[in-house]
């Protein structure tokens, strides 16, 4: 058994991003940047009002009150085609540009107007209320770095910058193969002694969810045929993720295909709980990650090892997944080794605690999961209050 953290570099290191592809901003949602986005504008590109007001020359605000002249308007979109008159000041919306000379803008809550006098009450504060030329960005600077998962927030920036396509990297293929005589698809009525393969479903929108494509490689039965025959089917795949058949029991052949056919493992378990039986490896023509059959083991090793394949795949920076937080509750001590504990937001505290029994085939246990709690191996036990770091499933 190796460490997780030893198990997650591997699987990093034997997987290679994906080619790039250059599509709109429209399909860019959840995609990677392939390439940096740069500015190719200044973003205000001029002096610009923060509020509805009025325009003046900072050094025309004397003793409080004064009054000014109106002398014009700019609004968003059309402003002052001419530069502002000492002792005048120019209605202004907010976004628009400040006209040539003026470098504050006086609320209008601030001002009283009578027919074309305003009088104001402000000091001279120059630029109070200006958003100033290229206070967000100019041109030629880069904006998204490569790497970059594209969020809303993230495409805006684009968009405001000018690009109207970015170069992101192609999504990834992922097949999903469970196998099992005790599985039957879903929707599919279970035989005596049989179950529903449940980990399909959740590792495609699990997949679906971080960028990836999946491809549903259905369910081996436990035959070497049968195996053989869906790992030959597996093609065109940047990743084939098993599910299940490869433990040590007389009919898992999942590992004794995989080797037969050229494979060679990167590791064979972990040193984790639950998920001690995940590998990872490579047929000749593609990378293999093997999770463990049961439901909450399949998933939580997919949250710490099948992301950080994705992410790499995808071409995506690693980033910092903990947070911290504290406890609602008493942990106990732990053992041999590192134990991701599903947990829940306490609504009362704000802390964390476990979310109901730990088993790994309780898929209902899993589906109130909020969140993860990390615990070492050999950690001691904690109380609560006690500070611990969370993985939280979003």
């Amino acid at each position: 058994m190796i460490p997780l953290t030893d198990a997650i570099a591997r699987v990093r290191s034997g997987l290679t991003a994906c080619d790039r592809e250059t599509i709109g901003l429209g399909e860019a949602a959840g995609r990677v940047l392939g390439q940096a986005v740069k500015a190719r504008l200044t973003q205000p590109p001029f002096h610009a009002s923060a509020m509805d007001g009025y325009a003046v020359r900072s050094g025309d605000l004397g003793e409080n009150p004064v009054d000014l002249t109106l002398d014009g308007e700019s609004a968003a979109g059309h402003g002052l085609d001419r530069a502002i008159r000492g002792g005048t000041t120019v209605r202004i919306s907010t976004g628009a540009a400040l006209p040539e000379g003026a470098d504050q803008v006086v609320i209008q809550e601030n001002t009283v107007r009578e027919q074309d006098i305003i009088t104001l009450n402000d000091t001279s504060q120059p630029m109070r209320h200006v958003r100033a030329m290229g206070e967000d960005f100019t041109d030629g600077d880069t904006l998204l770095a490569a790497g970059t998962r594209l969020t809303p927030a993230r495409l805006a920036l684009a968009a405001a910058g000018g690009a109207s396509e970015l170069s992101v990297t192609r999504k990834p293929r992922i097949g999903v193969l469970a196998s099992g005589d005790e599985l039957v698809p879903a929707g599919a009525p279970p035989g005596p002694g049989q179950i529903i393969n449940s980990n399909a479903p959740a590792l495609a929108a699990l997949l679906t969810q971080w960028g990836a494509e999946p491809v549903d490689l259905g369910i081996a039965r436990d035959t070497l045929d049968a195996v053989r025959a869906s790992l030959e089917q597996a093609e065109n795949l940047d990743l084939l993720v098993t599910i299940g058949g490869a433990s040590v029991g007389d009919h898992d052949h999942l590992r004794q295909v995989f080797a037969e056919m050229g494979g060679a493992l990167a590791f064979e378990k972990i040193a984790l709980k639950p998920g001690k039986p995940t590998w990872f490896g490579h047929l000749p023509d593609t990378p293999v990650l093997g999770l463990p059959g049961n439901p909450v083991s399949a998933l939580v090793v997919a949250e710490l090892v099948l992301r950080p394949a994705v992410e790499t795949l995808s071409g995506e920076t690693p980033r910092a997944r903990l947070r911290p937080a504290f406890l609602a509750a008493d942990l106990a001590a732990n053992g041999p080794r590192e134990t991701w504990i599903r947990g829940r937001f306490d609504p009362e505290t704000g802390g964390v605690r476990p979310a109901g029994r730990q088993e790994s085939g309780l898929v209902s246990a899993l589906a109130m999961a909020e969140l993860l709690i990390p615990r070492p191996i050999d950690a001691p036990a904690l109380r609560a209050g006690e500070p611990v770091d969370i993985l939280v499933l979003d």
